[in-house]
């Protein structure tokens, strides 16, 4: 039997407000251990919560951009449950009147263009963070930190549209780029400002009805989330070839092991005893709101990368991955521009996405603080374009900039290495002439067997060619002389 996958995310995404969603305390990362928190986000009793309008703003602008329908009225609920991070024994959610329904997200997996419908967004404050490692006693005991208690979040639920793991991780990409690009959040997972929970379920092909969802929860990374889903779609397989029932329950994924495993059974929504929270009034958002916070079009990387495919001829691929933060897409527009007025904008492309964010990577940095910046680049691009250097040469040339342990933003930094080194490609005809006949009359074999028709040794003799000039060899001029010294 031929199964497919049915696959629906939920993302949680914490709002780039200074202060928490119900409070004034701060919601900066890594301040020690419950020190941003007040009897207000810790629910001591008779403390009242009051509604961040930042976060209502950044809420409302998110979705516009995703294509939901803000609701005029929305109303916040508590959702009850006990779990030790968790200080009230109730989360301020929103359940039965979100914020916005609706909306979807393009995505594109090997060549195949597809639309995946949201359900809603709503928004909710996040809990505390239960520490399990790192303590004397931690063999016994669990430590709570309640800094993140409060923080806001919107929470953005799929419909089950994805049929892959691929589909999940481009869905998951394209809305964190969405979210970043707006400024509302940060995109930063591993310091969980961005989680998502996947639930995956299983069916034979042509089958209407889903299968018994499992959820794999908290997964922080795009990687991990293909990963976990690939396991979950393999093991509910397996599980259901064999006769097995898959359990509706909320499953986490190991890294290390690549599996995932049960944690606890999955609750429905009445577990839950939703009822609208006493304390806040309903959220009202009129038109004049909503025009306020709509978003621009450069706001929106979806249109970004139209434009940059329309304008540039780049592909789709390339267009998705300048436009990943607007740092990433300024760093590569500004260069553009400096590389002969824009008429290179794939080999810029090229170098962007490989060199300088293989370094970022490495570095552990982000674009801004990339110590080779656009014109610094320019420069160096503009030499390979021009024939004045090879590509490799040009690696080496910008290792070398980075080497200077300062801010490199200058065009002509590039060229002055490239004579302090002897880089330069040699593309004198005369000078390279002399290199070929020395490497014709050393290689008599290959030049008859060539002649006789054998065209693989030709790259045997361009090689030689290149050796002979110490890799400073024009490779297309050195082609062309060497095709005509044999009469080829």
């Amino acid at each position: 039997m031929r199964f497919e996958s049915v696959i629906g995310l939920e993302v949680h995404a914490q709002l780039r407000t200074r202060s928490k969603i119900f409070c004034g305390c701060s919601t900066t990362f890594g301040a020690p251990p419950n020190t941003h928190i007040c009897p207000v986000c810790l629910g001591h009793p008779g403390a009242l919560p009051v509604l961040n309008r930042q976060a209502v703003d950044f809420a409302i602008k998110a979705a516009l951009a995703l294509g939901c329908a803000v609701q005029e009225t929305s109303v916040f609920a508590r959702k009850n449950y006990f779990y030790p991070d968790l200080p009230k024994g109730y989360q301020i959610s929103q359940y039965d009147r979100p914020l916005a329904l609706g909306g979807g997200i393009d995505i594109t997996v090997d060549g195949v263009p597809k639309r995946v419908r949201l359900t809603r967004i709503h928004m909710e404050e996040d809990a505390g963070k239960s520490l399990h490692e790192g303590f004397p006693d931690a063999d016994r005991r669990t430590a709570i930190d309640f800094n993140r208690s409060g923080t806001p979040l919107i929470e953005i639920v799929s419909e089950p549209d994805m049929r892959s793991a691929a589909e999940a991780a481009e869905f998951f990409m394209r809305l964190r780029d969405t979210l970043v690009w707006l400024g509302v959040n940060d995109g930063n997972m591993e310091e969980g400002s961005l989680r998502c929970d996947a639930n995956v379920s299983v069916r034979p092909v042509g089958q209407e009805r889903l299968g018994t969802k499992a959820e794999v929860k908290n997964v922080n990374s795009f990687r991990y989330l293909q990963k976990a889903i690939e396991f979950e779609i393999d093991r509910q397989i397996d599980l259901v070839s064999s006769g097995g029932t898959v359990v509706q329950e909320t499953r986490l994924f190991d890294s290390t092991s690549g599996r995932t495993h049960s944690m606890r059974s999955k609750e429905e929504a009445h577990d839950y005893r939703y009822f609208p929270e006493p304390d806040l009034p309903p959220v009202i958002v009129d038109e004049a709101r909503k025009v306020a916070q709509h978003p621009r079009d450069e706001e929106v990387p979806e249109k970004i990368r139209q434009q940059m495919v329309a304008q540039f001829g780049l592909p789709d691929y390339d267009a998705g991955v300048l436009t990943q933060s607007p740092a990433v897409n300024a760093y590569f527009q500004d260069t553009n521009h400096h590389v002969h007025a824009g008429q290179h904008p794939k080999v810029v492309s090229n170098w962007v996405m490989g060199e300088v964010l293989r370094i970022v990577k490495e570095r552990g940095d982000d674009i801004d603080t990339m110590p080779v910046r656009p014109r610094g680049l320019a420069g160096l691009i503009t030499l390979v374009t021009d024939g004045a250097i090879s590509t490799s040469a040009g690696k080496t040339v910008l290792e070398a900039m980075l080497a200077m342990g300062s801010r490199v933003d200058t065009a002509d930094t590039a060229a002055q290495i490239v004579a302090e080194r002897g880089l330069a490609q040699v593309g004198d005809e005369s000078a390279l002439l002399e290199i070929i006949r020395d490497v014709m009359a050393r290689n008599a074999d290959a030049v008859a067997q060539y002649r006789a028709g054998k065209q693989q040794t030709f790259g045997f003799l361009v090689g030689q060619v290149m050796k002979g000039s110490r890799g400073k060899a024009n490779p297309t001029v050195a082609n062309e002389l060497l095709k005509r010294e044999l009469g080829g």
